[in-house]
Formats: C-alpha cells, structure tokens, sequence
C-alpha cells in the first residue's frame, strides 16, 4: 500500500496516468486533400502584411481564383475591412489564434481561449463561424490538437510550404511551389511584397498543369481525415 500511495503521488496534478484507457484519440492535422482529384489549395496566413493584401486580392479575382486566409484575431481587430473583403470576394477565412503565440507553450485551455476570441472577432466581423485552424508556428502538439477538437475545428497544416517569409524572391518562390506541387497539396503563403508579384504567375503554372483552386473546405470535401501525416517541411516565422 505504502508503494502505490508513492507511485500516485509521483504523477502530476492534471496529468494522464500512463495506464489509462480511457483517453481519446486526438484528430490528427490535415496535411493535404485526396491525390485522386487534380485539386490544391492555396493558403495564405495573416498577422501582418495588410499592405500586401489588396494586390493578392485583386489577382485572385483577376483570375478568379479562390484561396483561404487563416487570419489571427487581433490582425482581424485592427483591419476588419480587408477581413471583409476577404469573405465578400468569395475566400474561405480560417482561425489563426489570437495574438500568435506559440500553443505548444499554452495549456489547453489556454489554447481553447484563444481559439474562441478569434472565432468571436472573425463572426462580428462576417457573420460567419470559422471552422478550420491554422495553429501559429505550424505547431501540433497534443494540448493544440485537444484545444481544437473540443472547440470544434479541424487543424490543418501544409504539404508544400514556399518559405516566402525566407526566400523573398518571386521567381524562387513561384520554383518552390511548382517543383513541389502534387494532387490534393495544401500550398503555405504568406502577404509578402514577393508572394503578391509570384501569385499570378503561380494561378497561371498551376492552371497549365491542370490544377483547380480551391478552397481548403473544398478540397477536403471528399477527403477522409487521416490517422496520422508526414510532417511539413518548414515551419513559417510570425
């Protein structure tokens, strides 16, 4: 008796003790669609870089192409227009977190917090709920994936990433993702001066090659969700 009492002694308050059964399984992130449909879509994640925006903007209706926009609240807070327009021109807008911090650091219910305040600024501004969850920092650790699951999202990642915030050249950026490309790809951007000039000429190769644009919801339509992925190649700056 005196051992056990030990043993429960040395496991943390509010931790899961290593022989319980009854712990869920956590949805896993989405790292891209089915390969069976010629469809990827284009991601672009939004803390900064509002001056960039419009130009993005103004392409994808130049070519009539859909994205989705993962924006953080307190971006959303100080450029609710750009949010707007965002919805009205036909893009799907994904949860970003609030004030981009690293979740992995959080507490889940931290992470619920955060979650909820975006949803809360994104819904006053569109009307709308957000579903899908782009965790900052690419960042999918187990207190990210409960936080998501029991605020009702689906976290999703990337399979190819441009490393625009690194790379800032347009014909590098353009290269990464055509070398890269493949059936069903979740493509990472972010609103960078380079990004916005290799948009049209991405929309423009891909198109070529026989891709549609669509939006992440539409690209997982069909997509079952998957037990595990690979992991993404890089992880994005703020």
């Amino acid at each position: 008796m005196m051992v056990f009492t030990i043993l429960l002694l040395c496991v943390p308050i509010g931790c899961r003790a290593p022989w319980r059964t009854d712990v869920p399984t956590l949805q896993q992130p989405i790292y891209q669609g089915s390969e069976a449909a010629n469809m990827v879509a284009l991601v672009v994640n939004v803390d900064w870089g509002e001056e960039y925006l419009p130009s993005m903007l103004d392409t994808c209706r130049e070519y009539d192409a859909h994205m989705t926009f993962f924006v953080t609240g307190r971006w959303a807070a100080k450029f609710p227009e750009l949010v707007r327009r965002i919805a009205r021109d036909g893009h799907e807008v994904g949860n970003h977190g609030y004030g981009h911090p690293h979740p992995d650091q959080l507490s889940v219910g931290m992470n619920e917090r955060d979650i909820r305040k975006t949803e809360a600024e994104i819904e006053k501004i569109i009307g709308r709920r957000t579903t899908l969850f782009a965790p900052p920092y690419g960042e999918r650790g187990a207190v990210v994936l409960e936080a998501a699951e029991r605020t009702g999202y689906q976290t999703i990642l990337w399979s190819v990433d441009t490393v625009d915030w690194k790379l800032r050249e347009a014909d590098a950026i353009t290269a990464r993702v055509i070398n890269r490309i493949h059936p069903g790809a979740i493509v990472l951007m972010h609103p960078l001066e380079a990004t916005a000039k290799a948009l049209p000429v991405i929309i423009r190769e891909l198109r070529a090659e026989g891709y549609r644009l669509v939006t992440v919801s539409r690209l997982l339509a069909d997509t079952p969700v998957p037990e595990e992925g690979p992991e993404p190649t890089n992880t994005p700056v703020p």
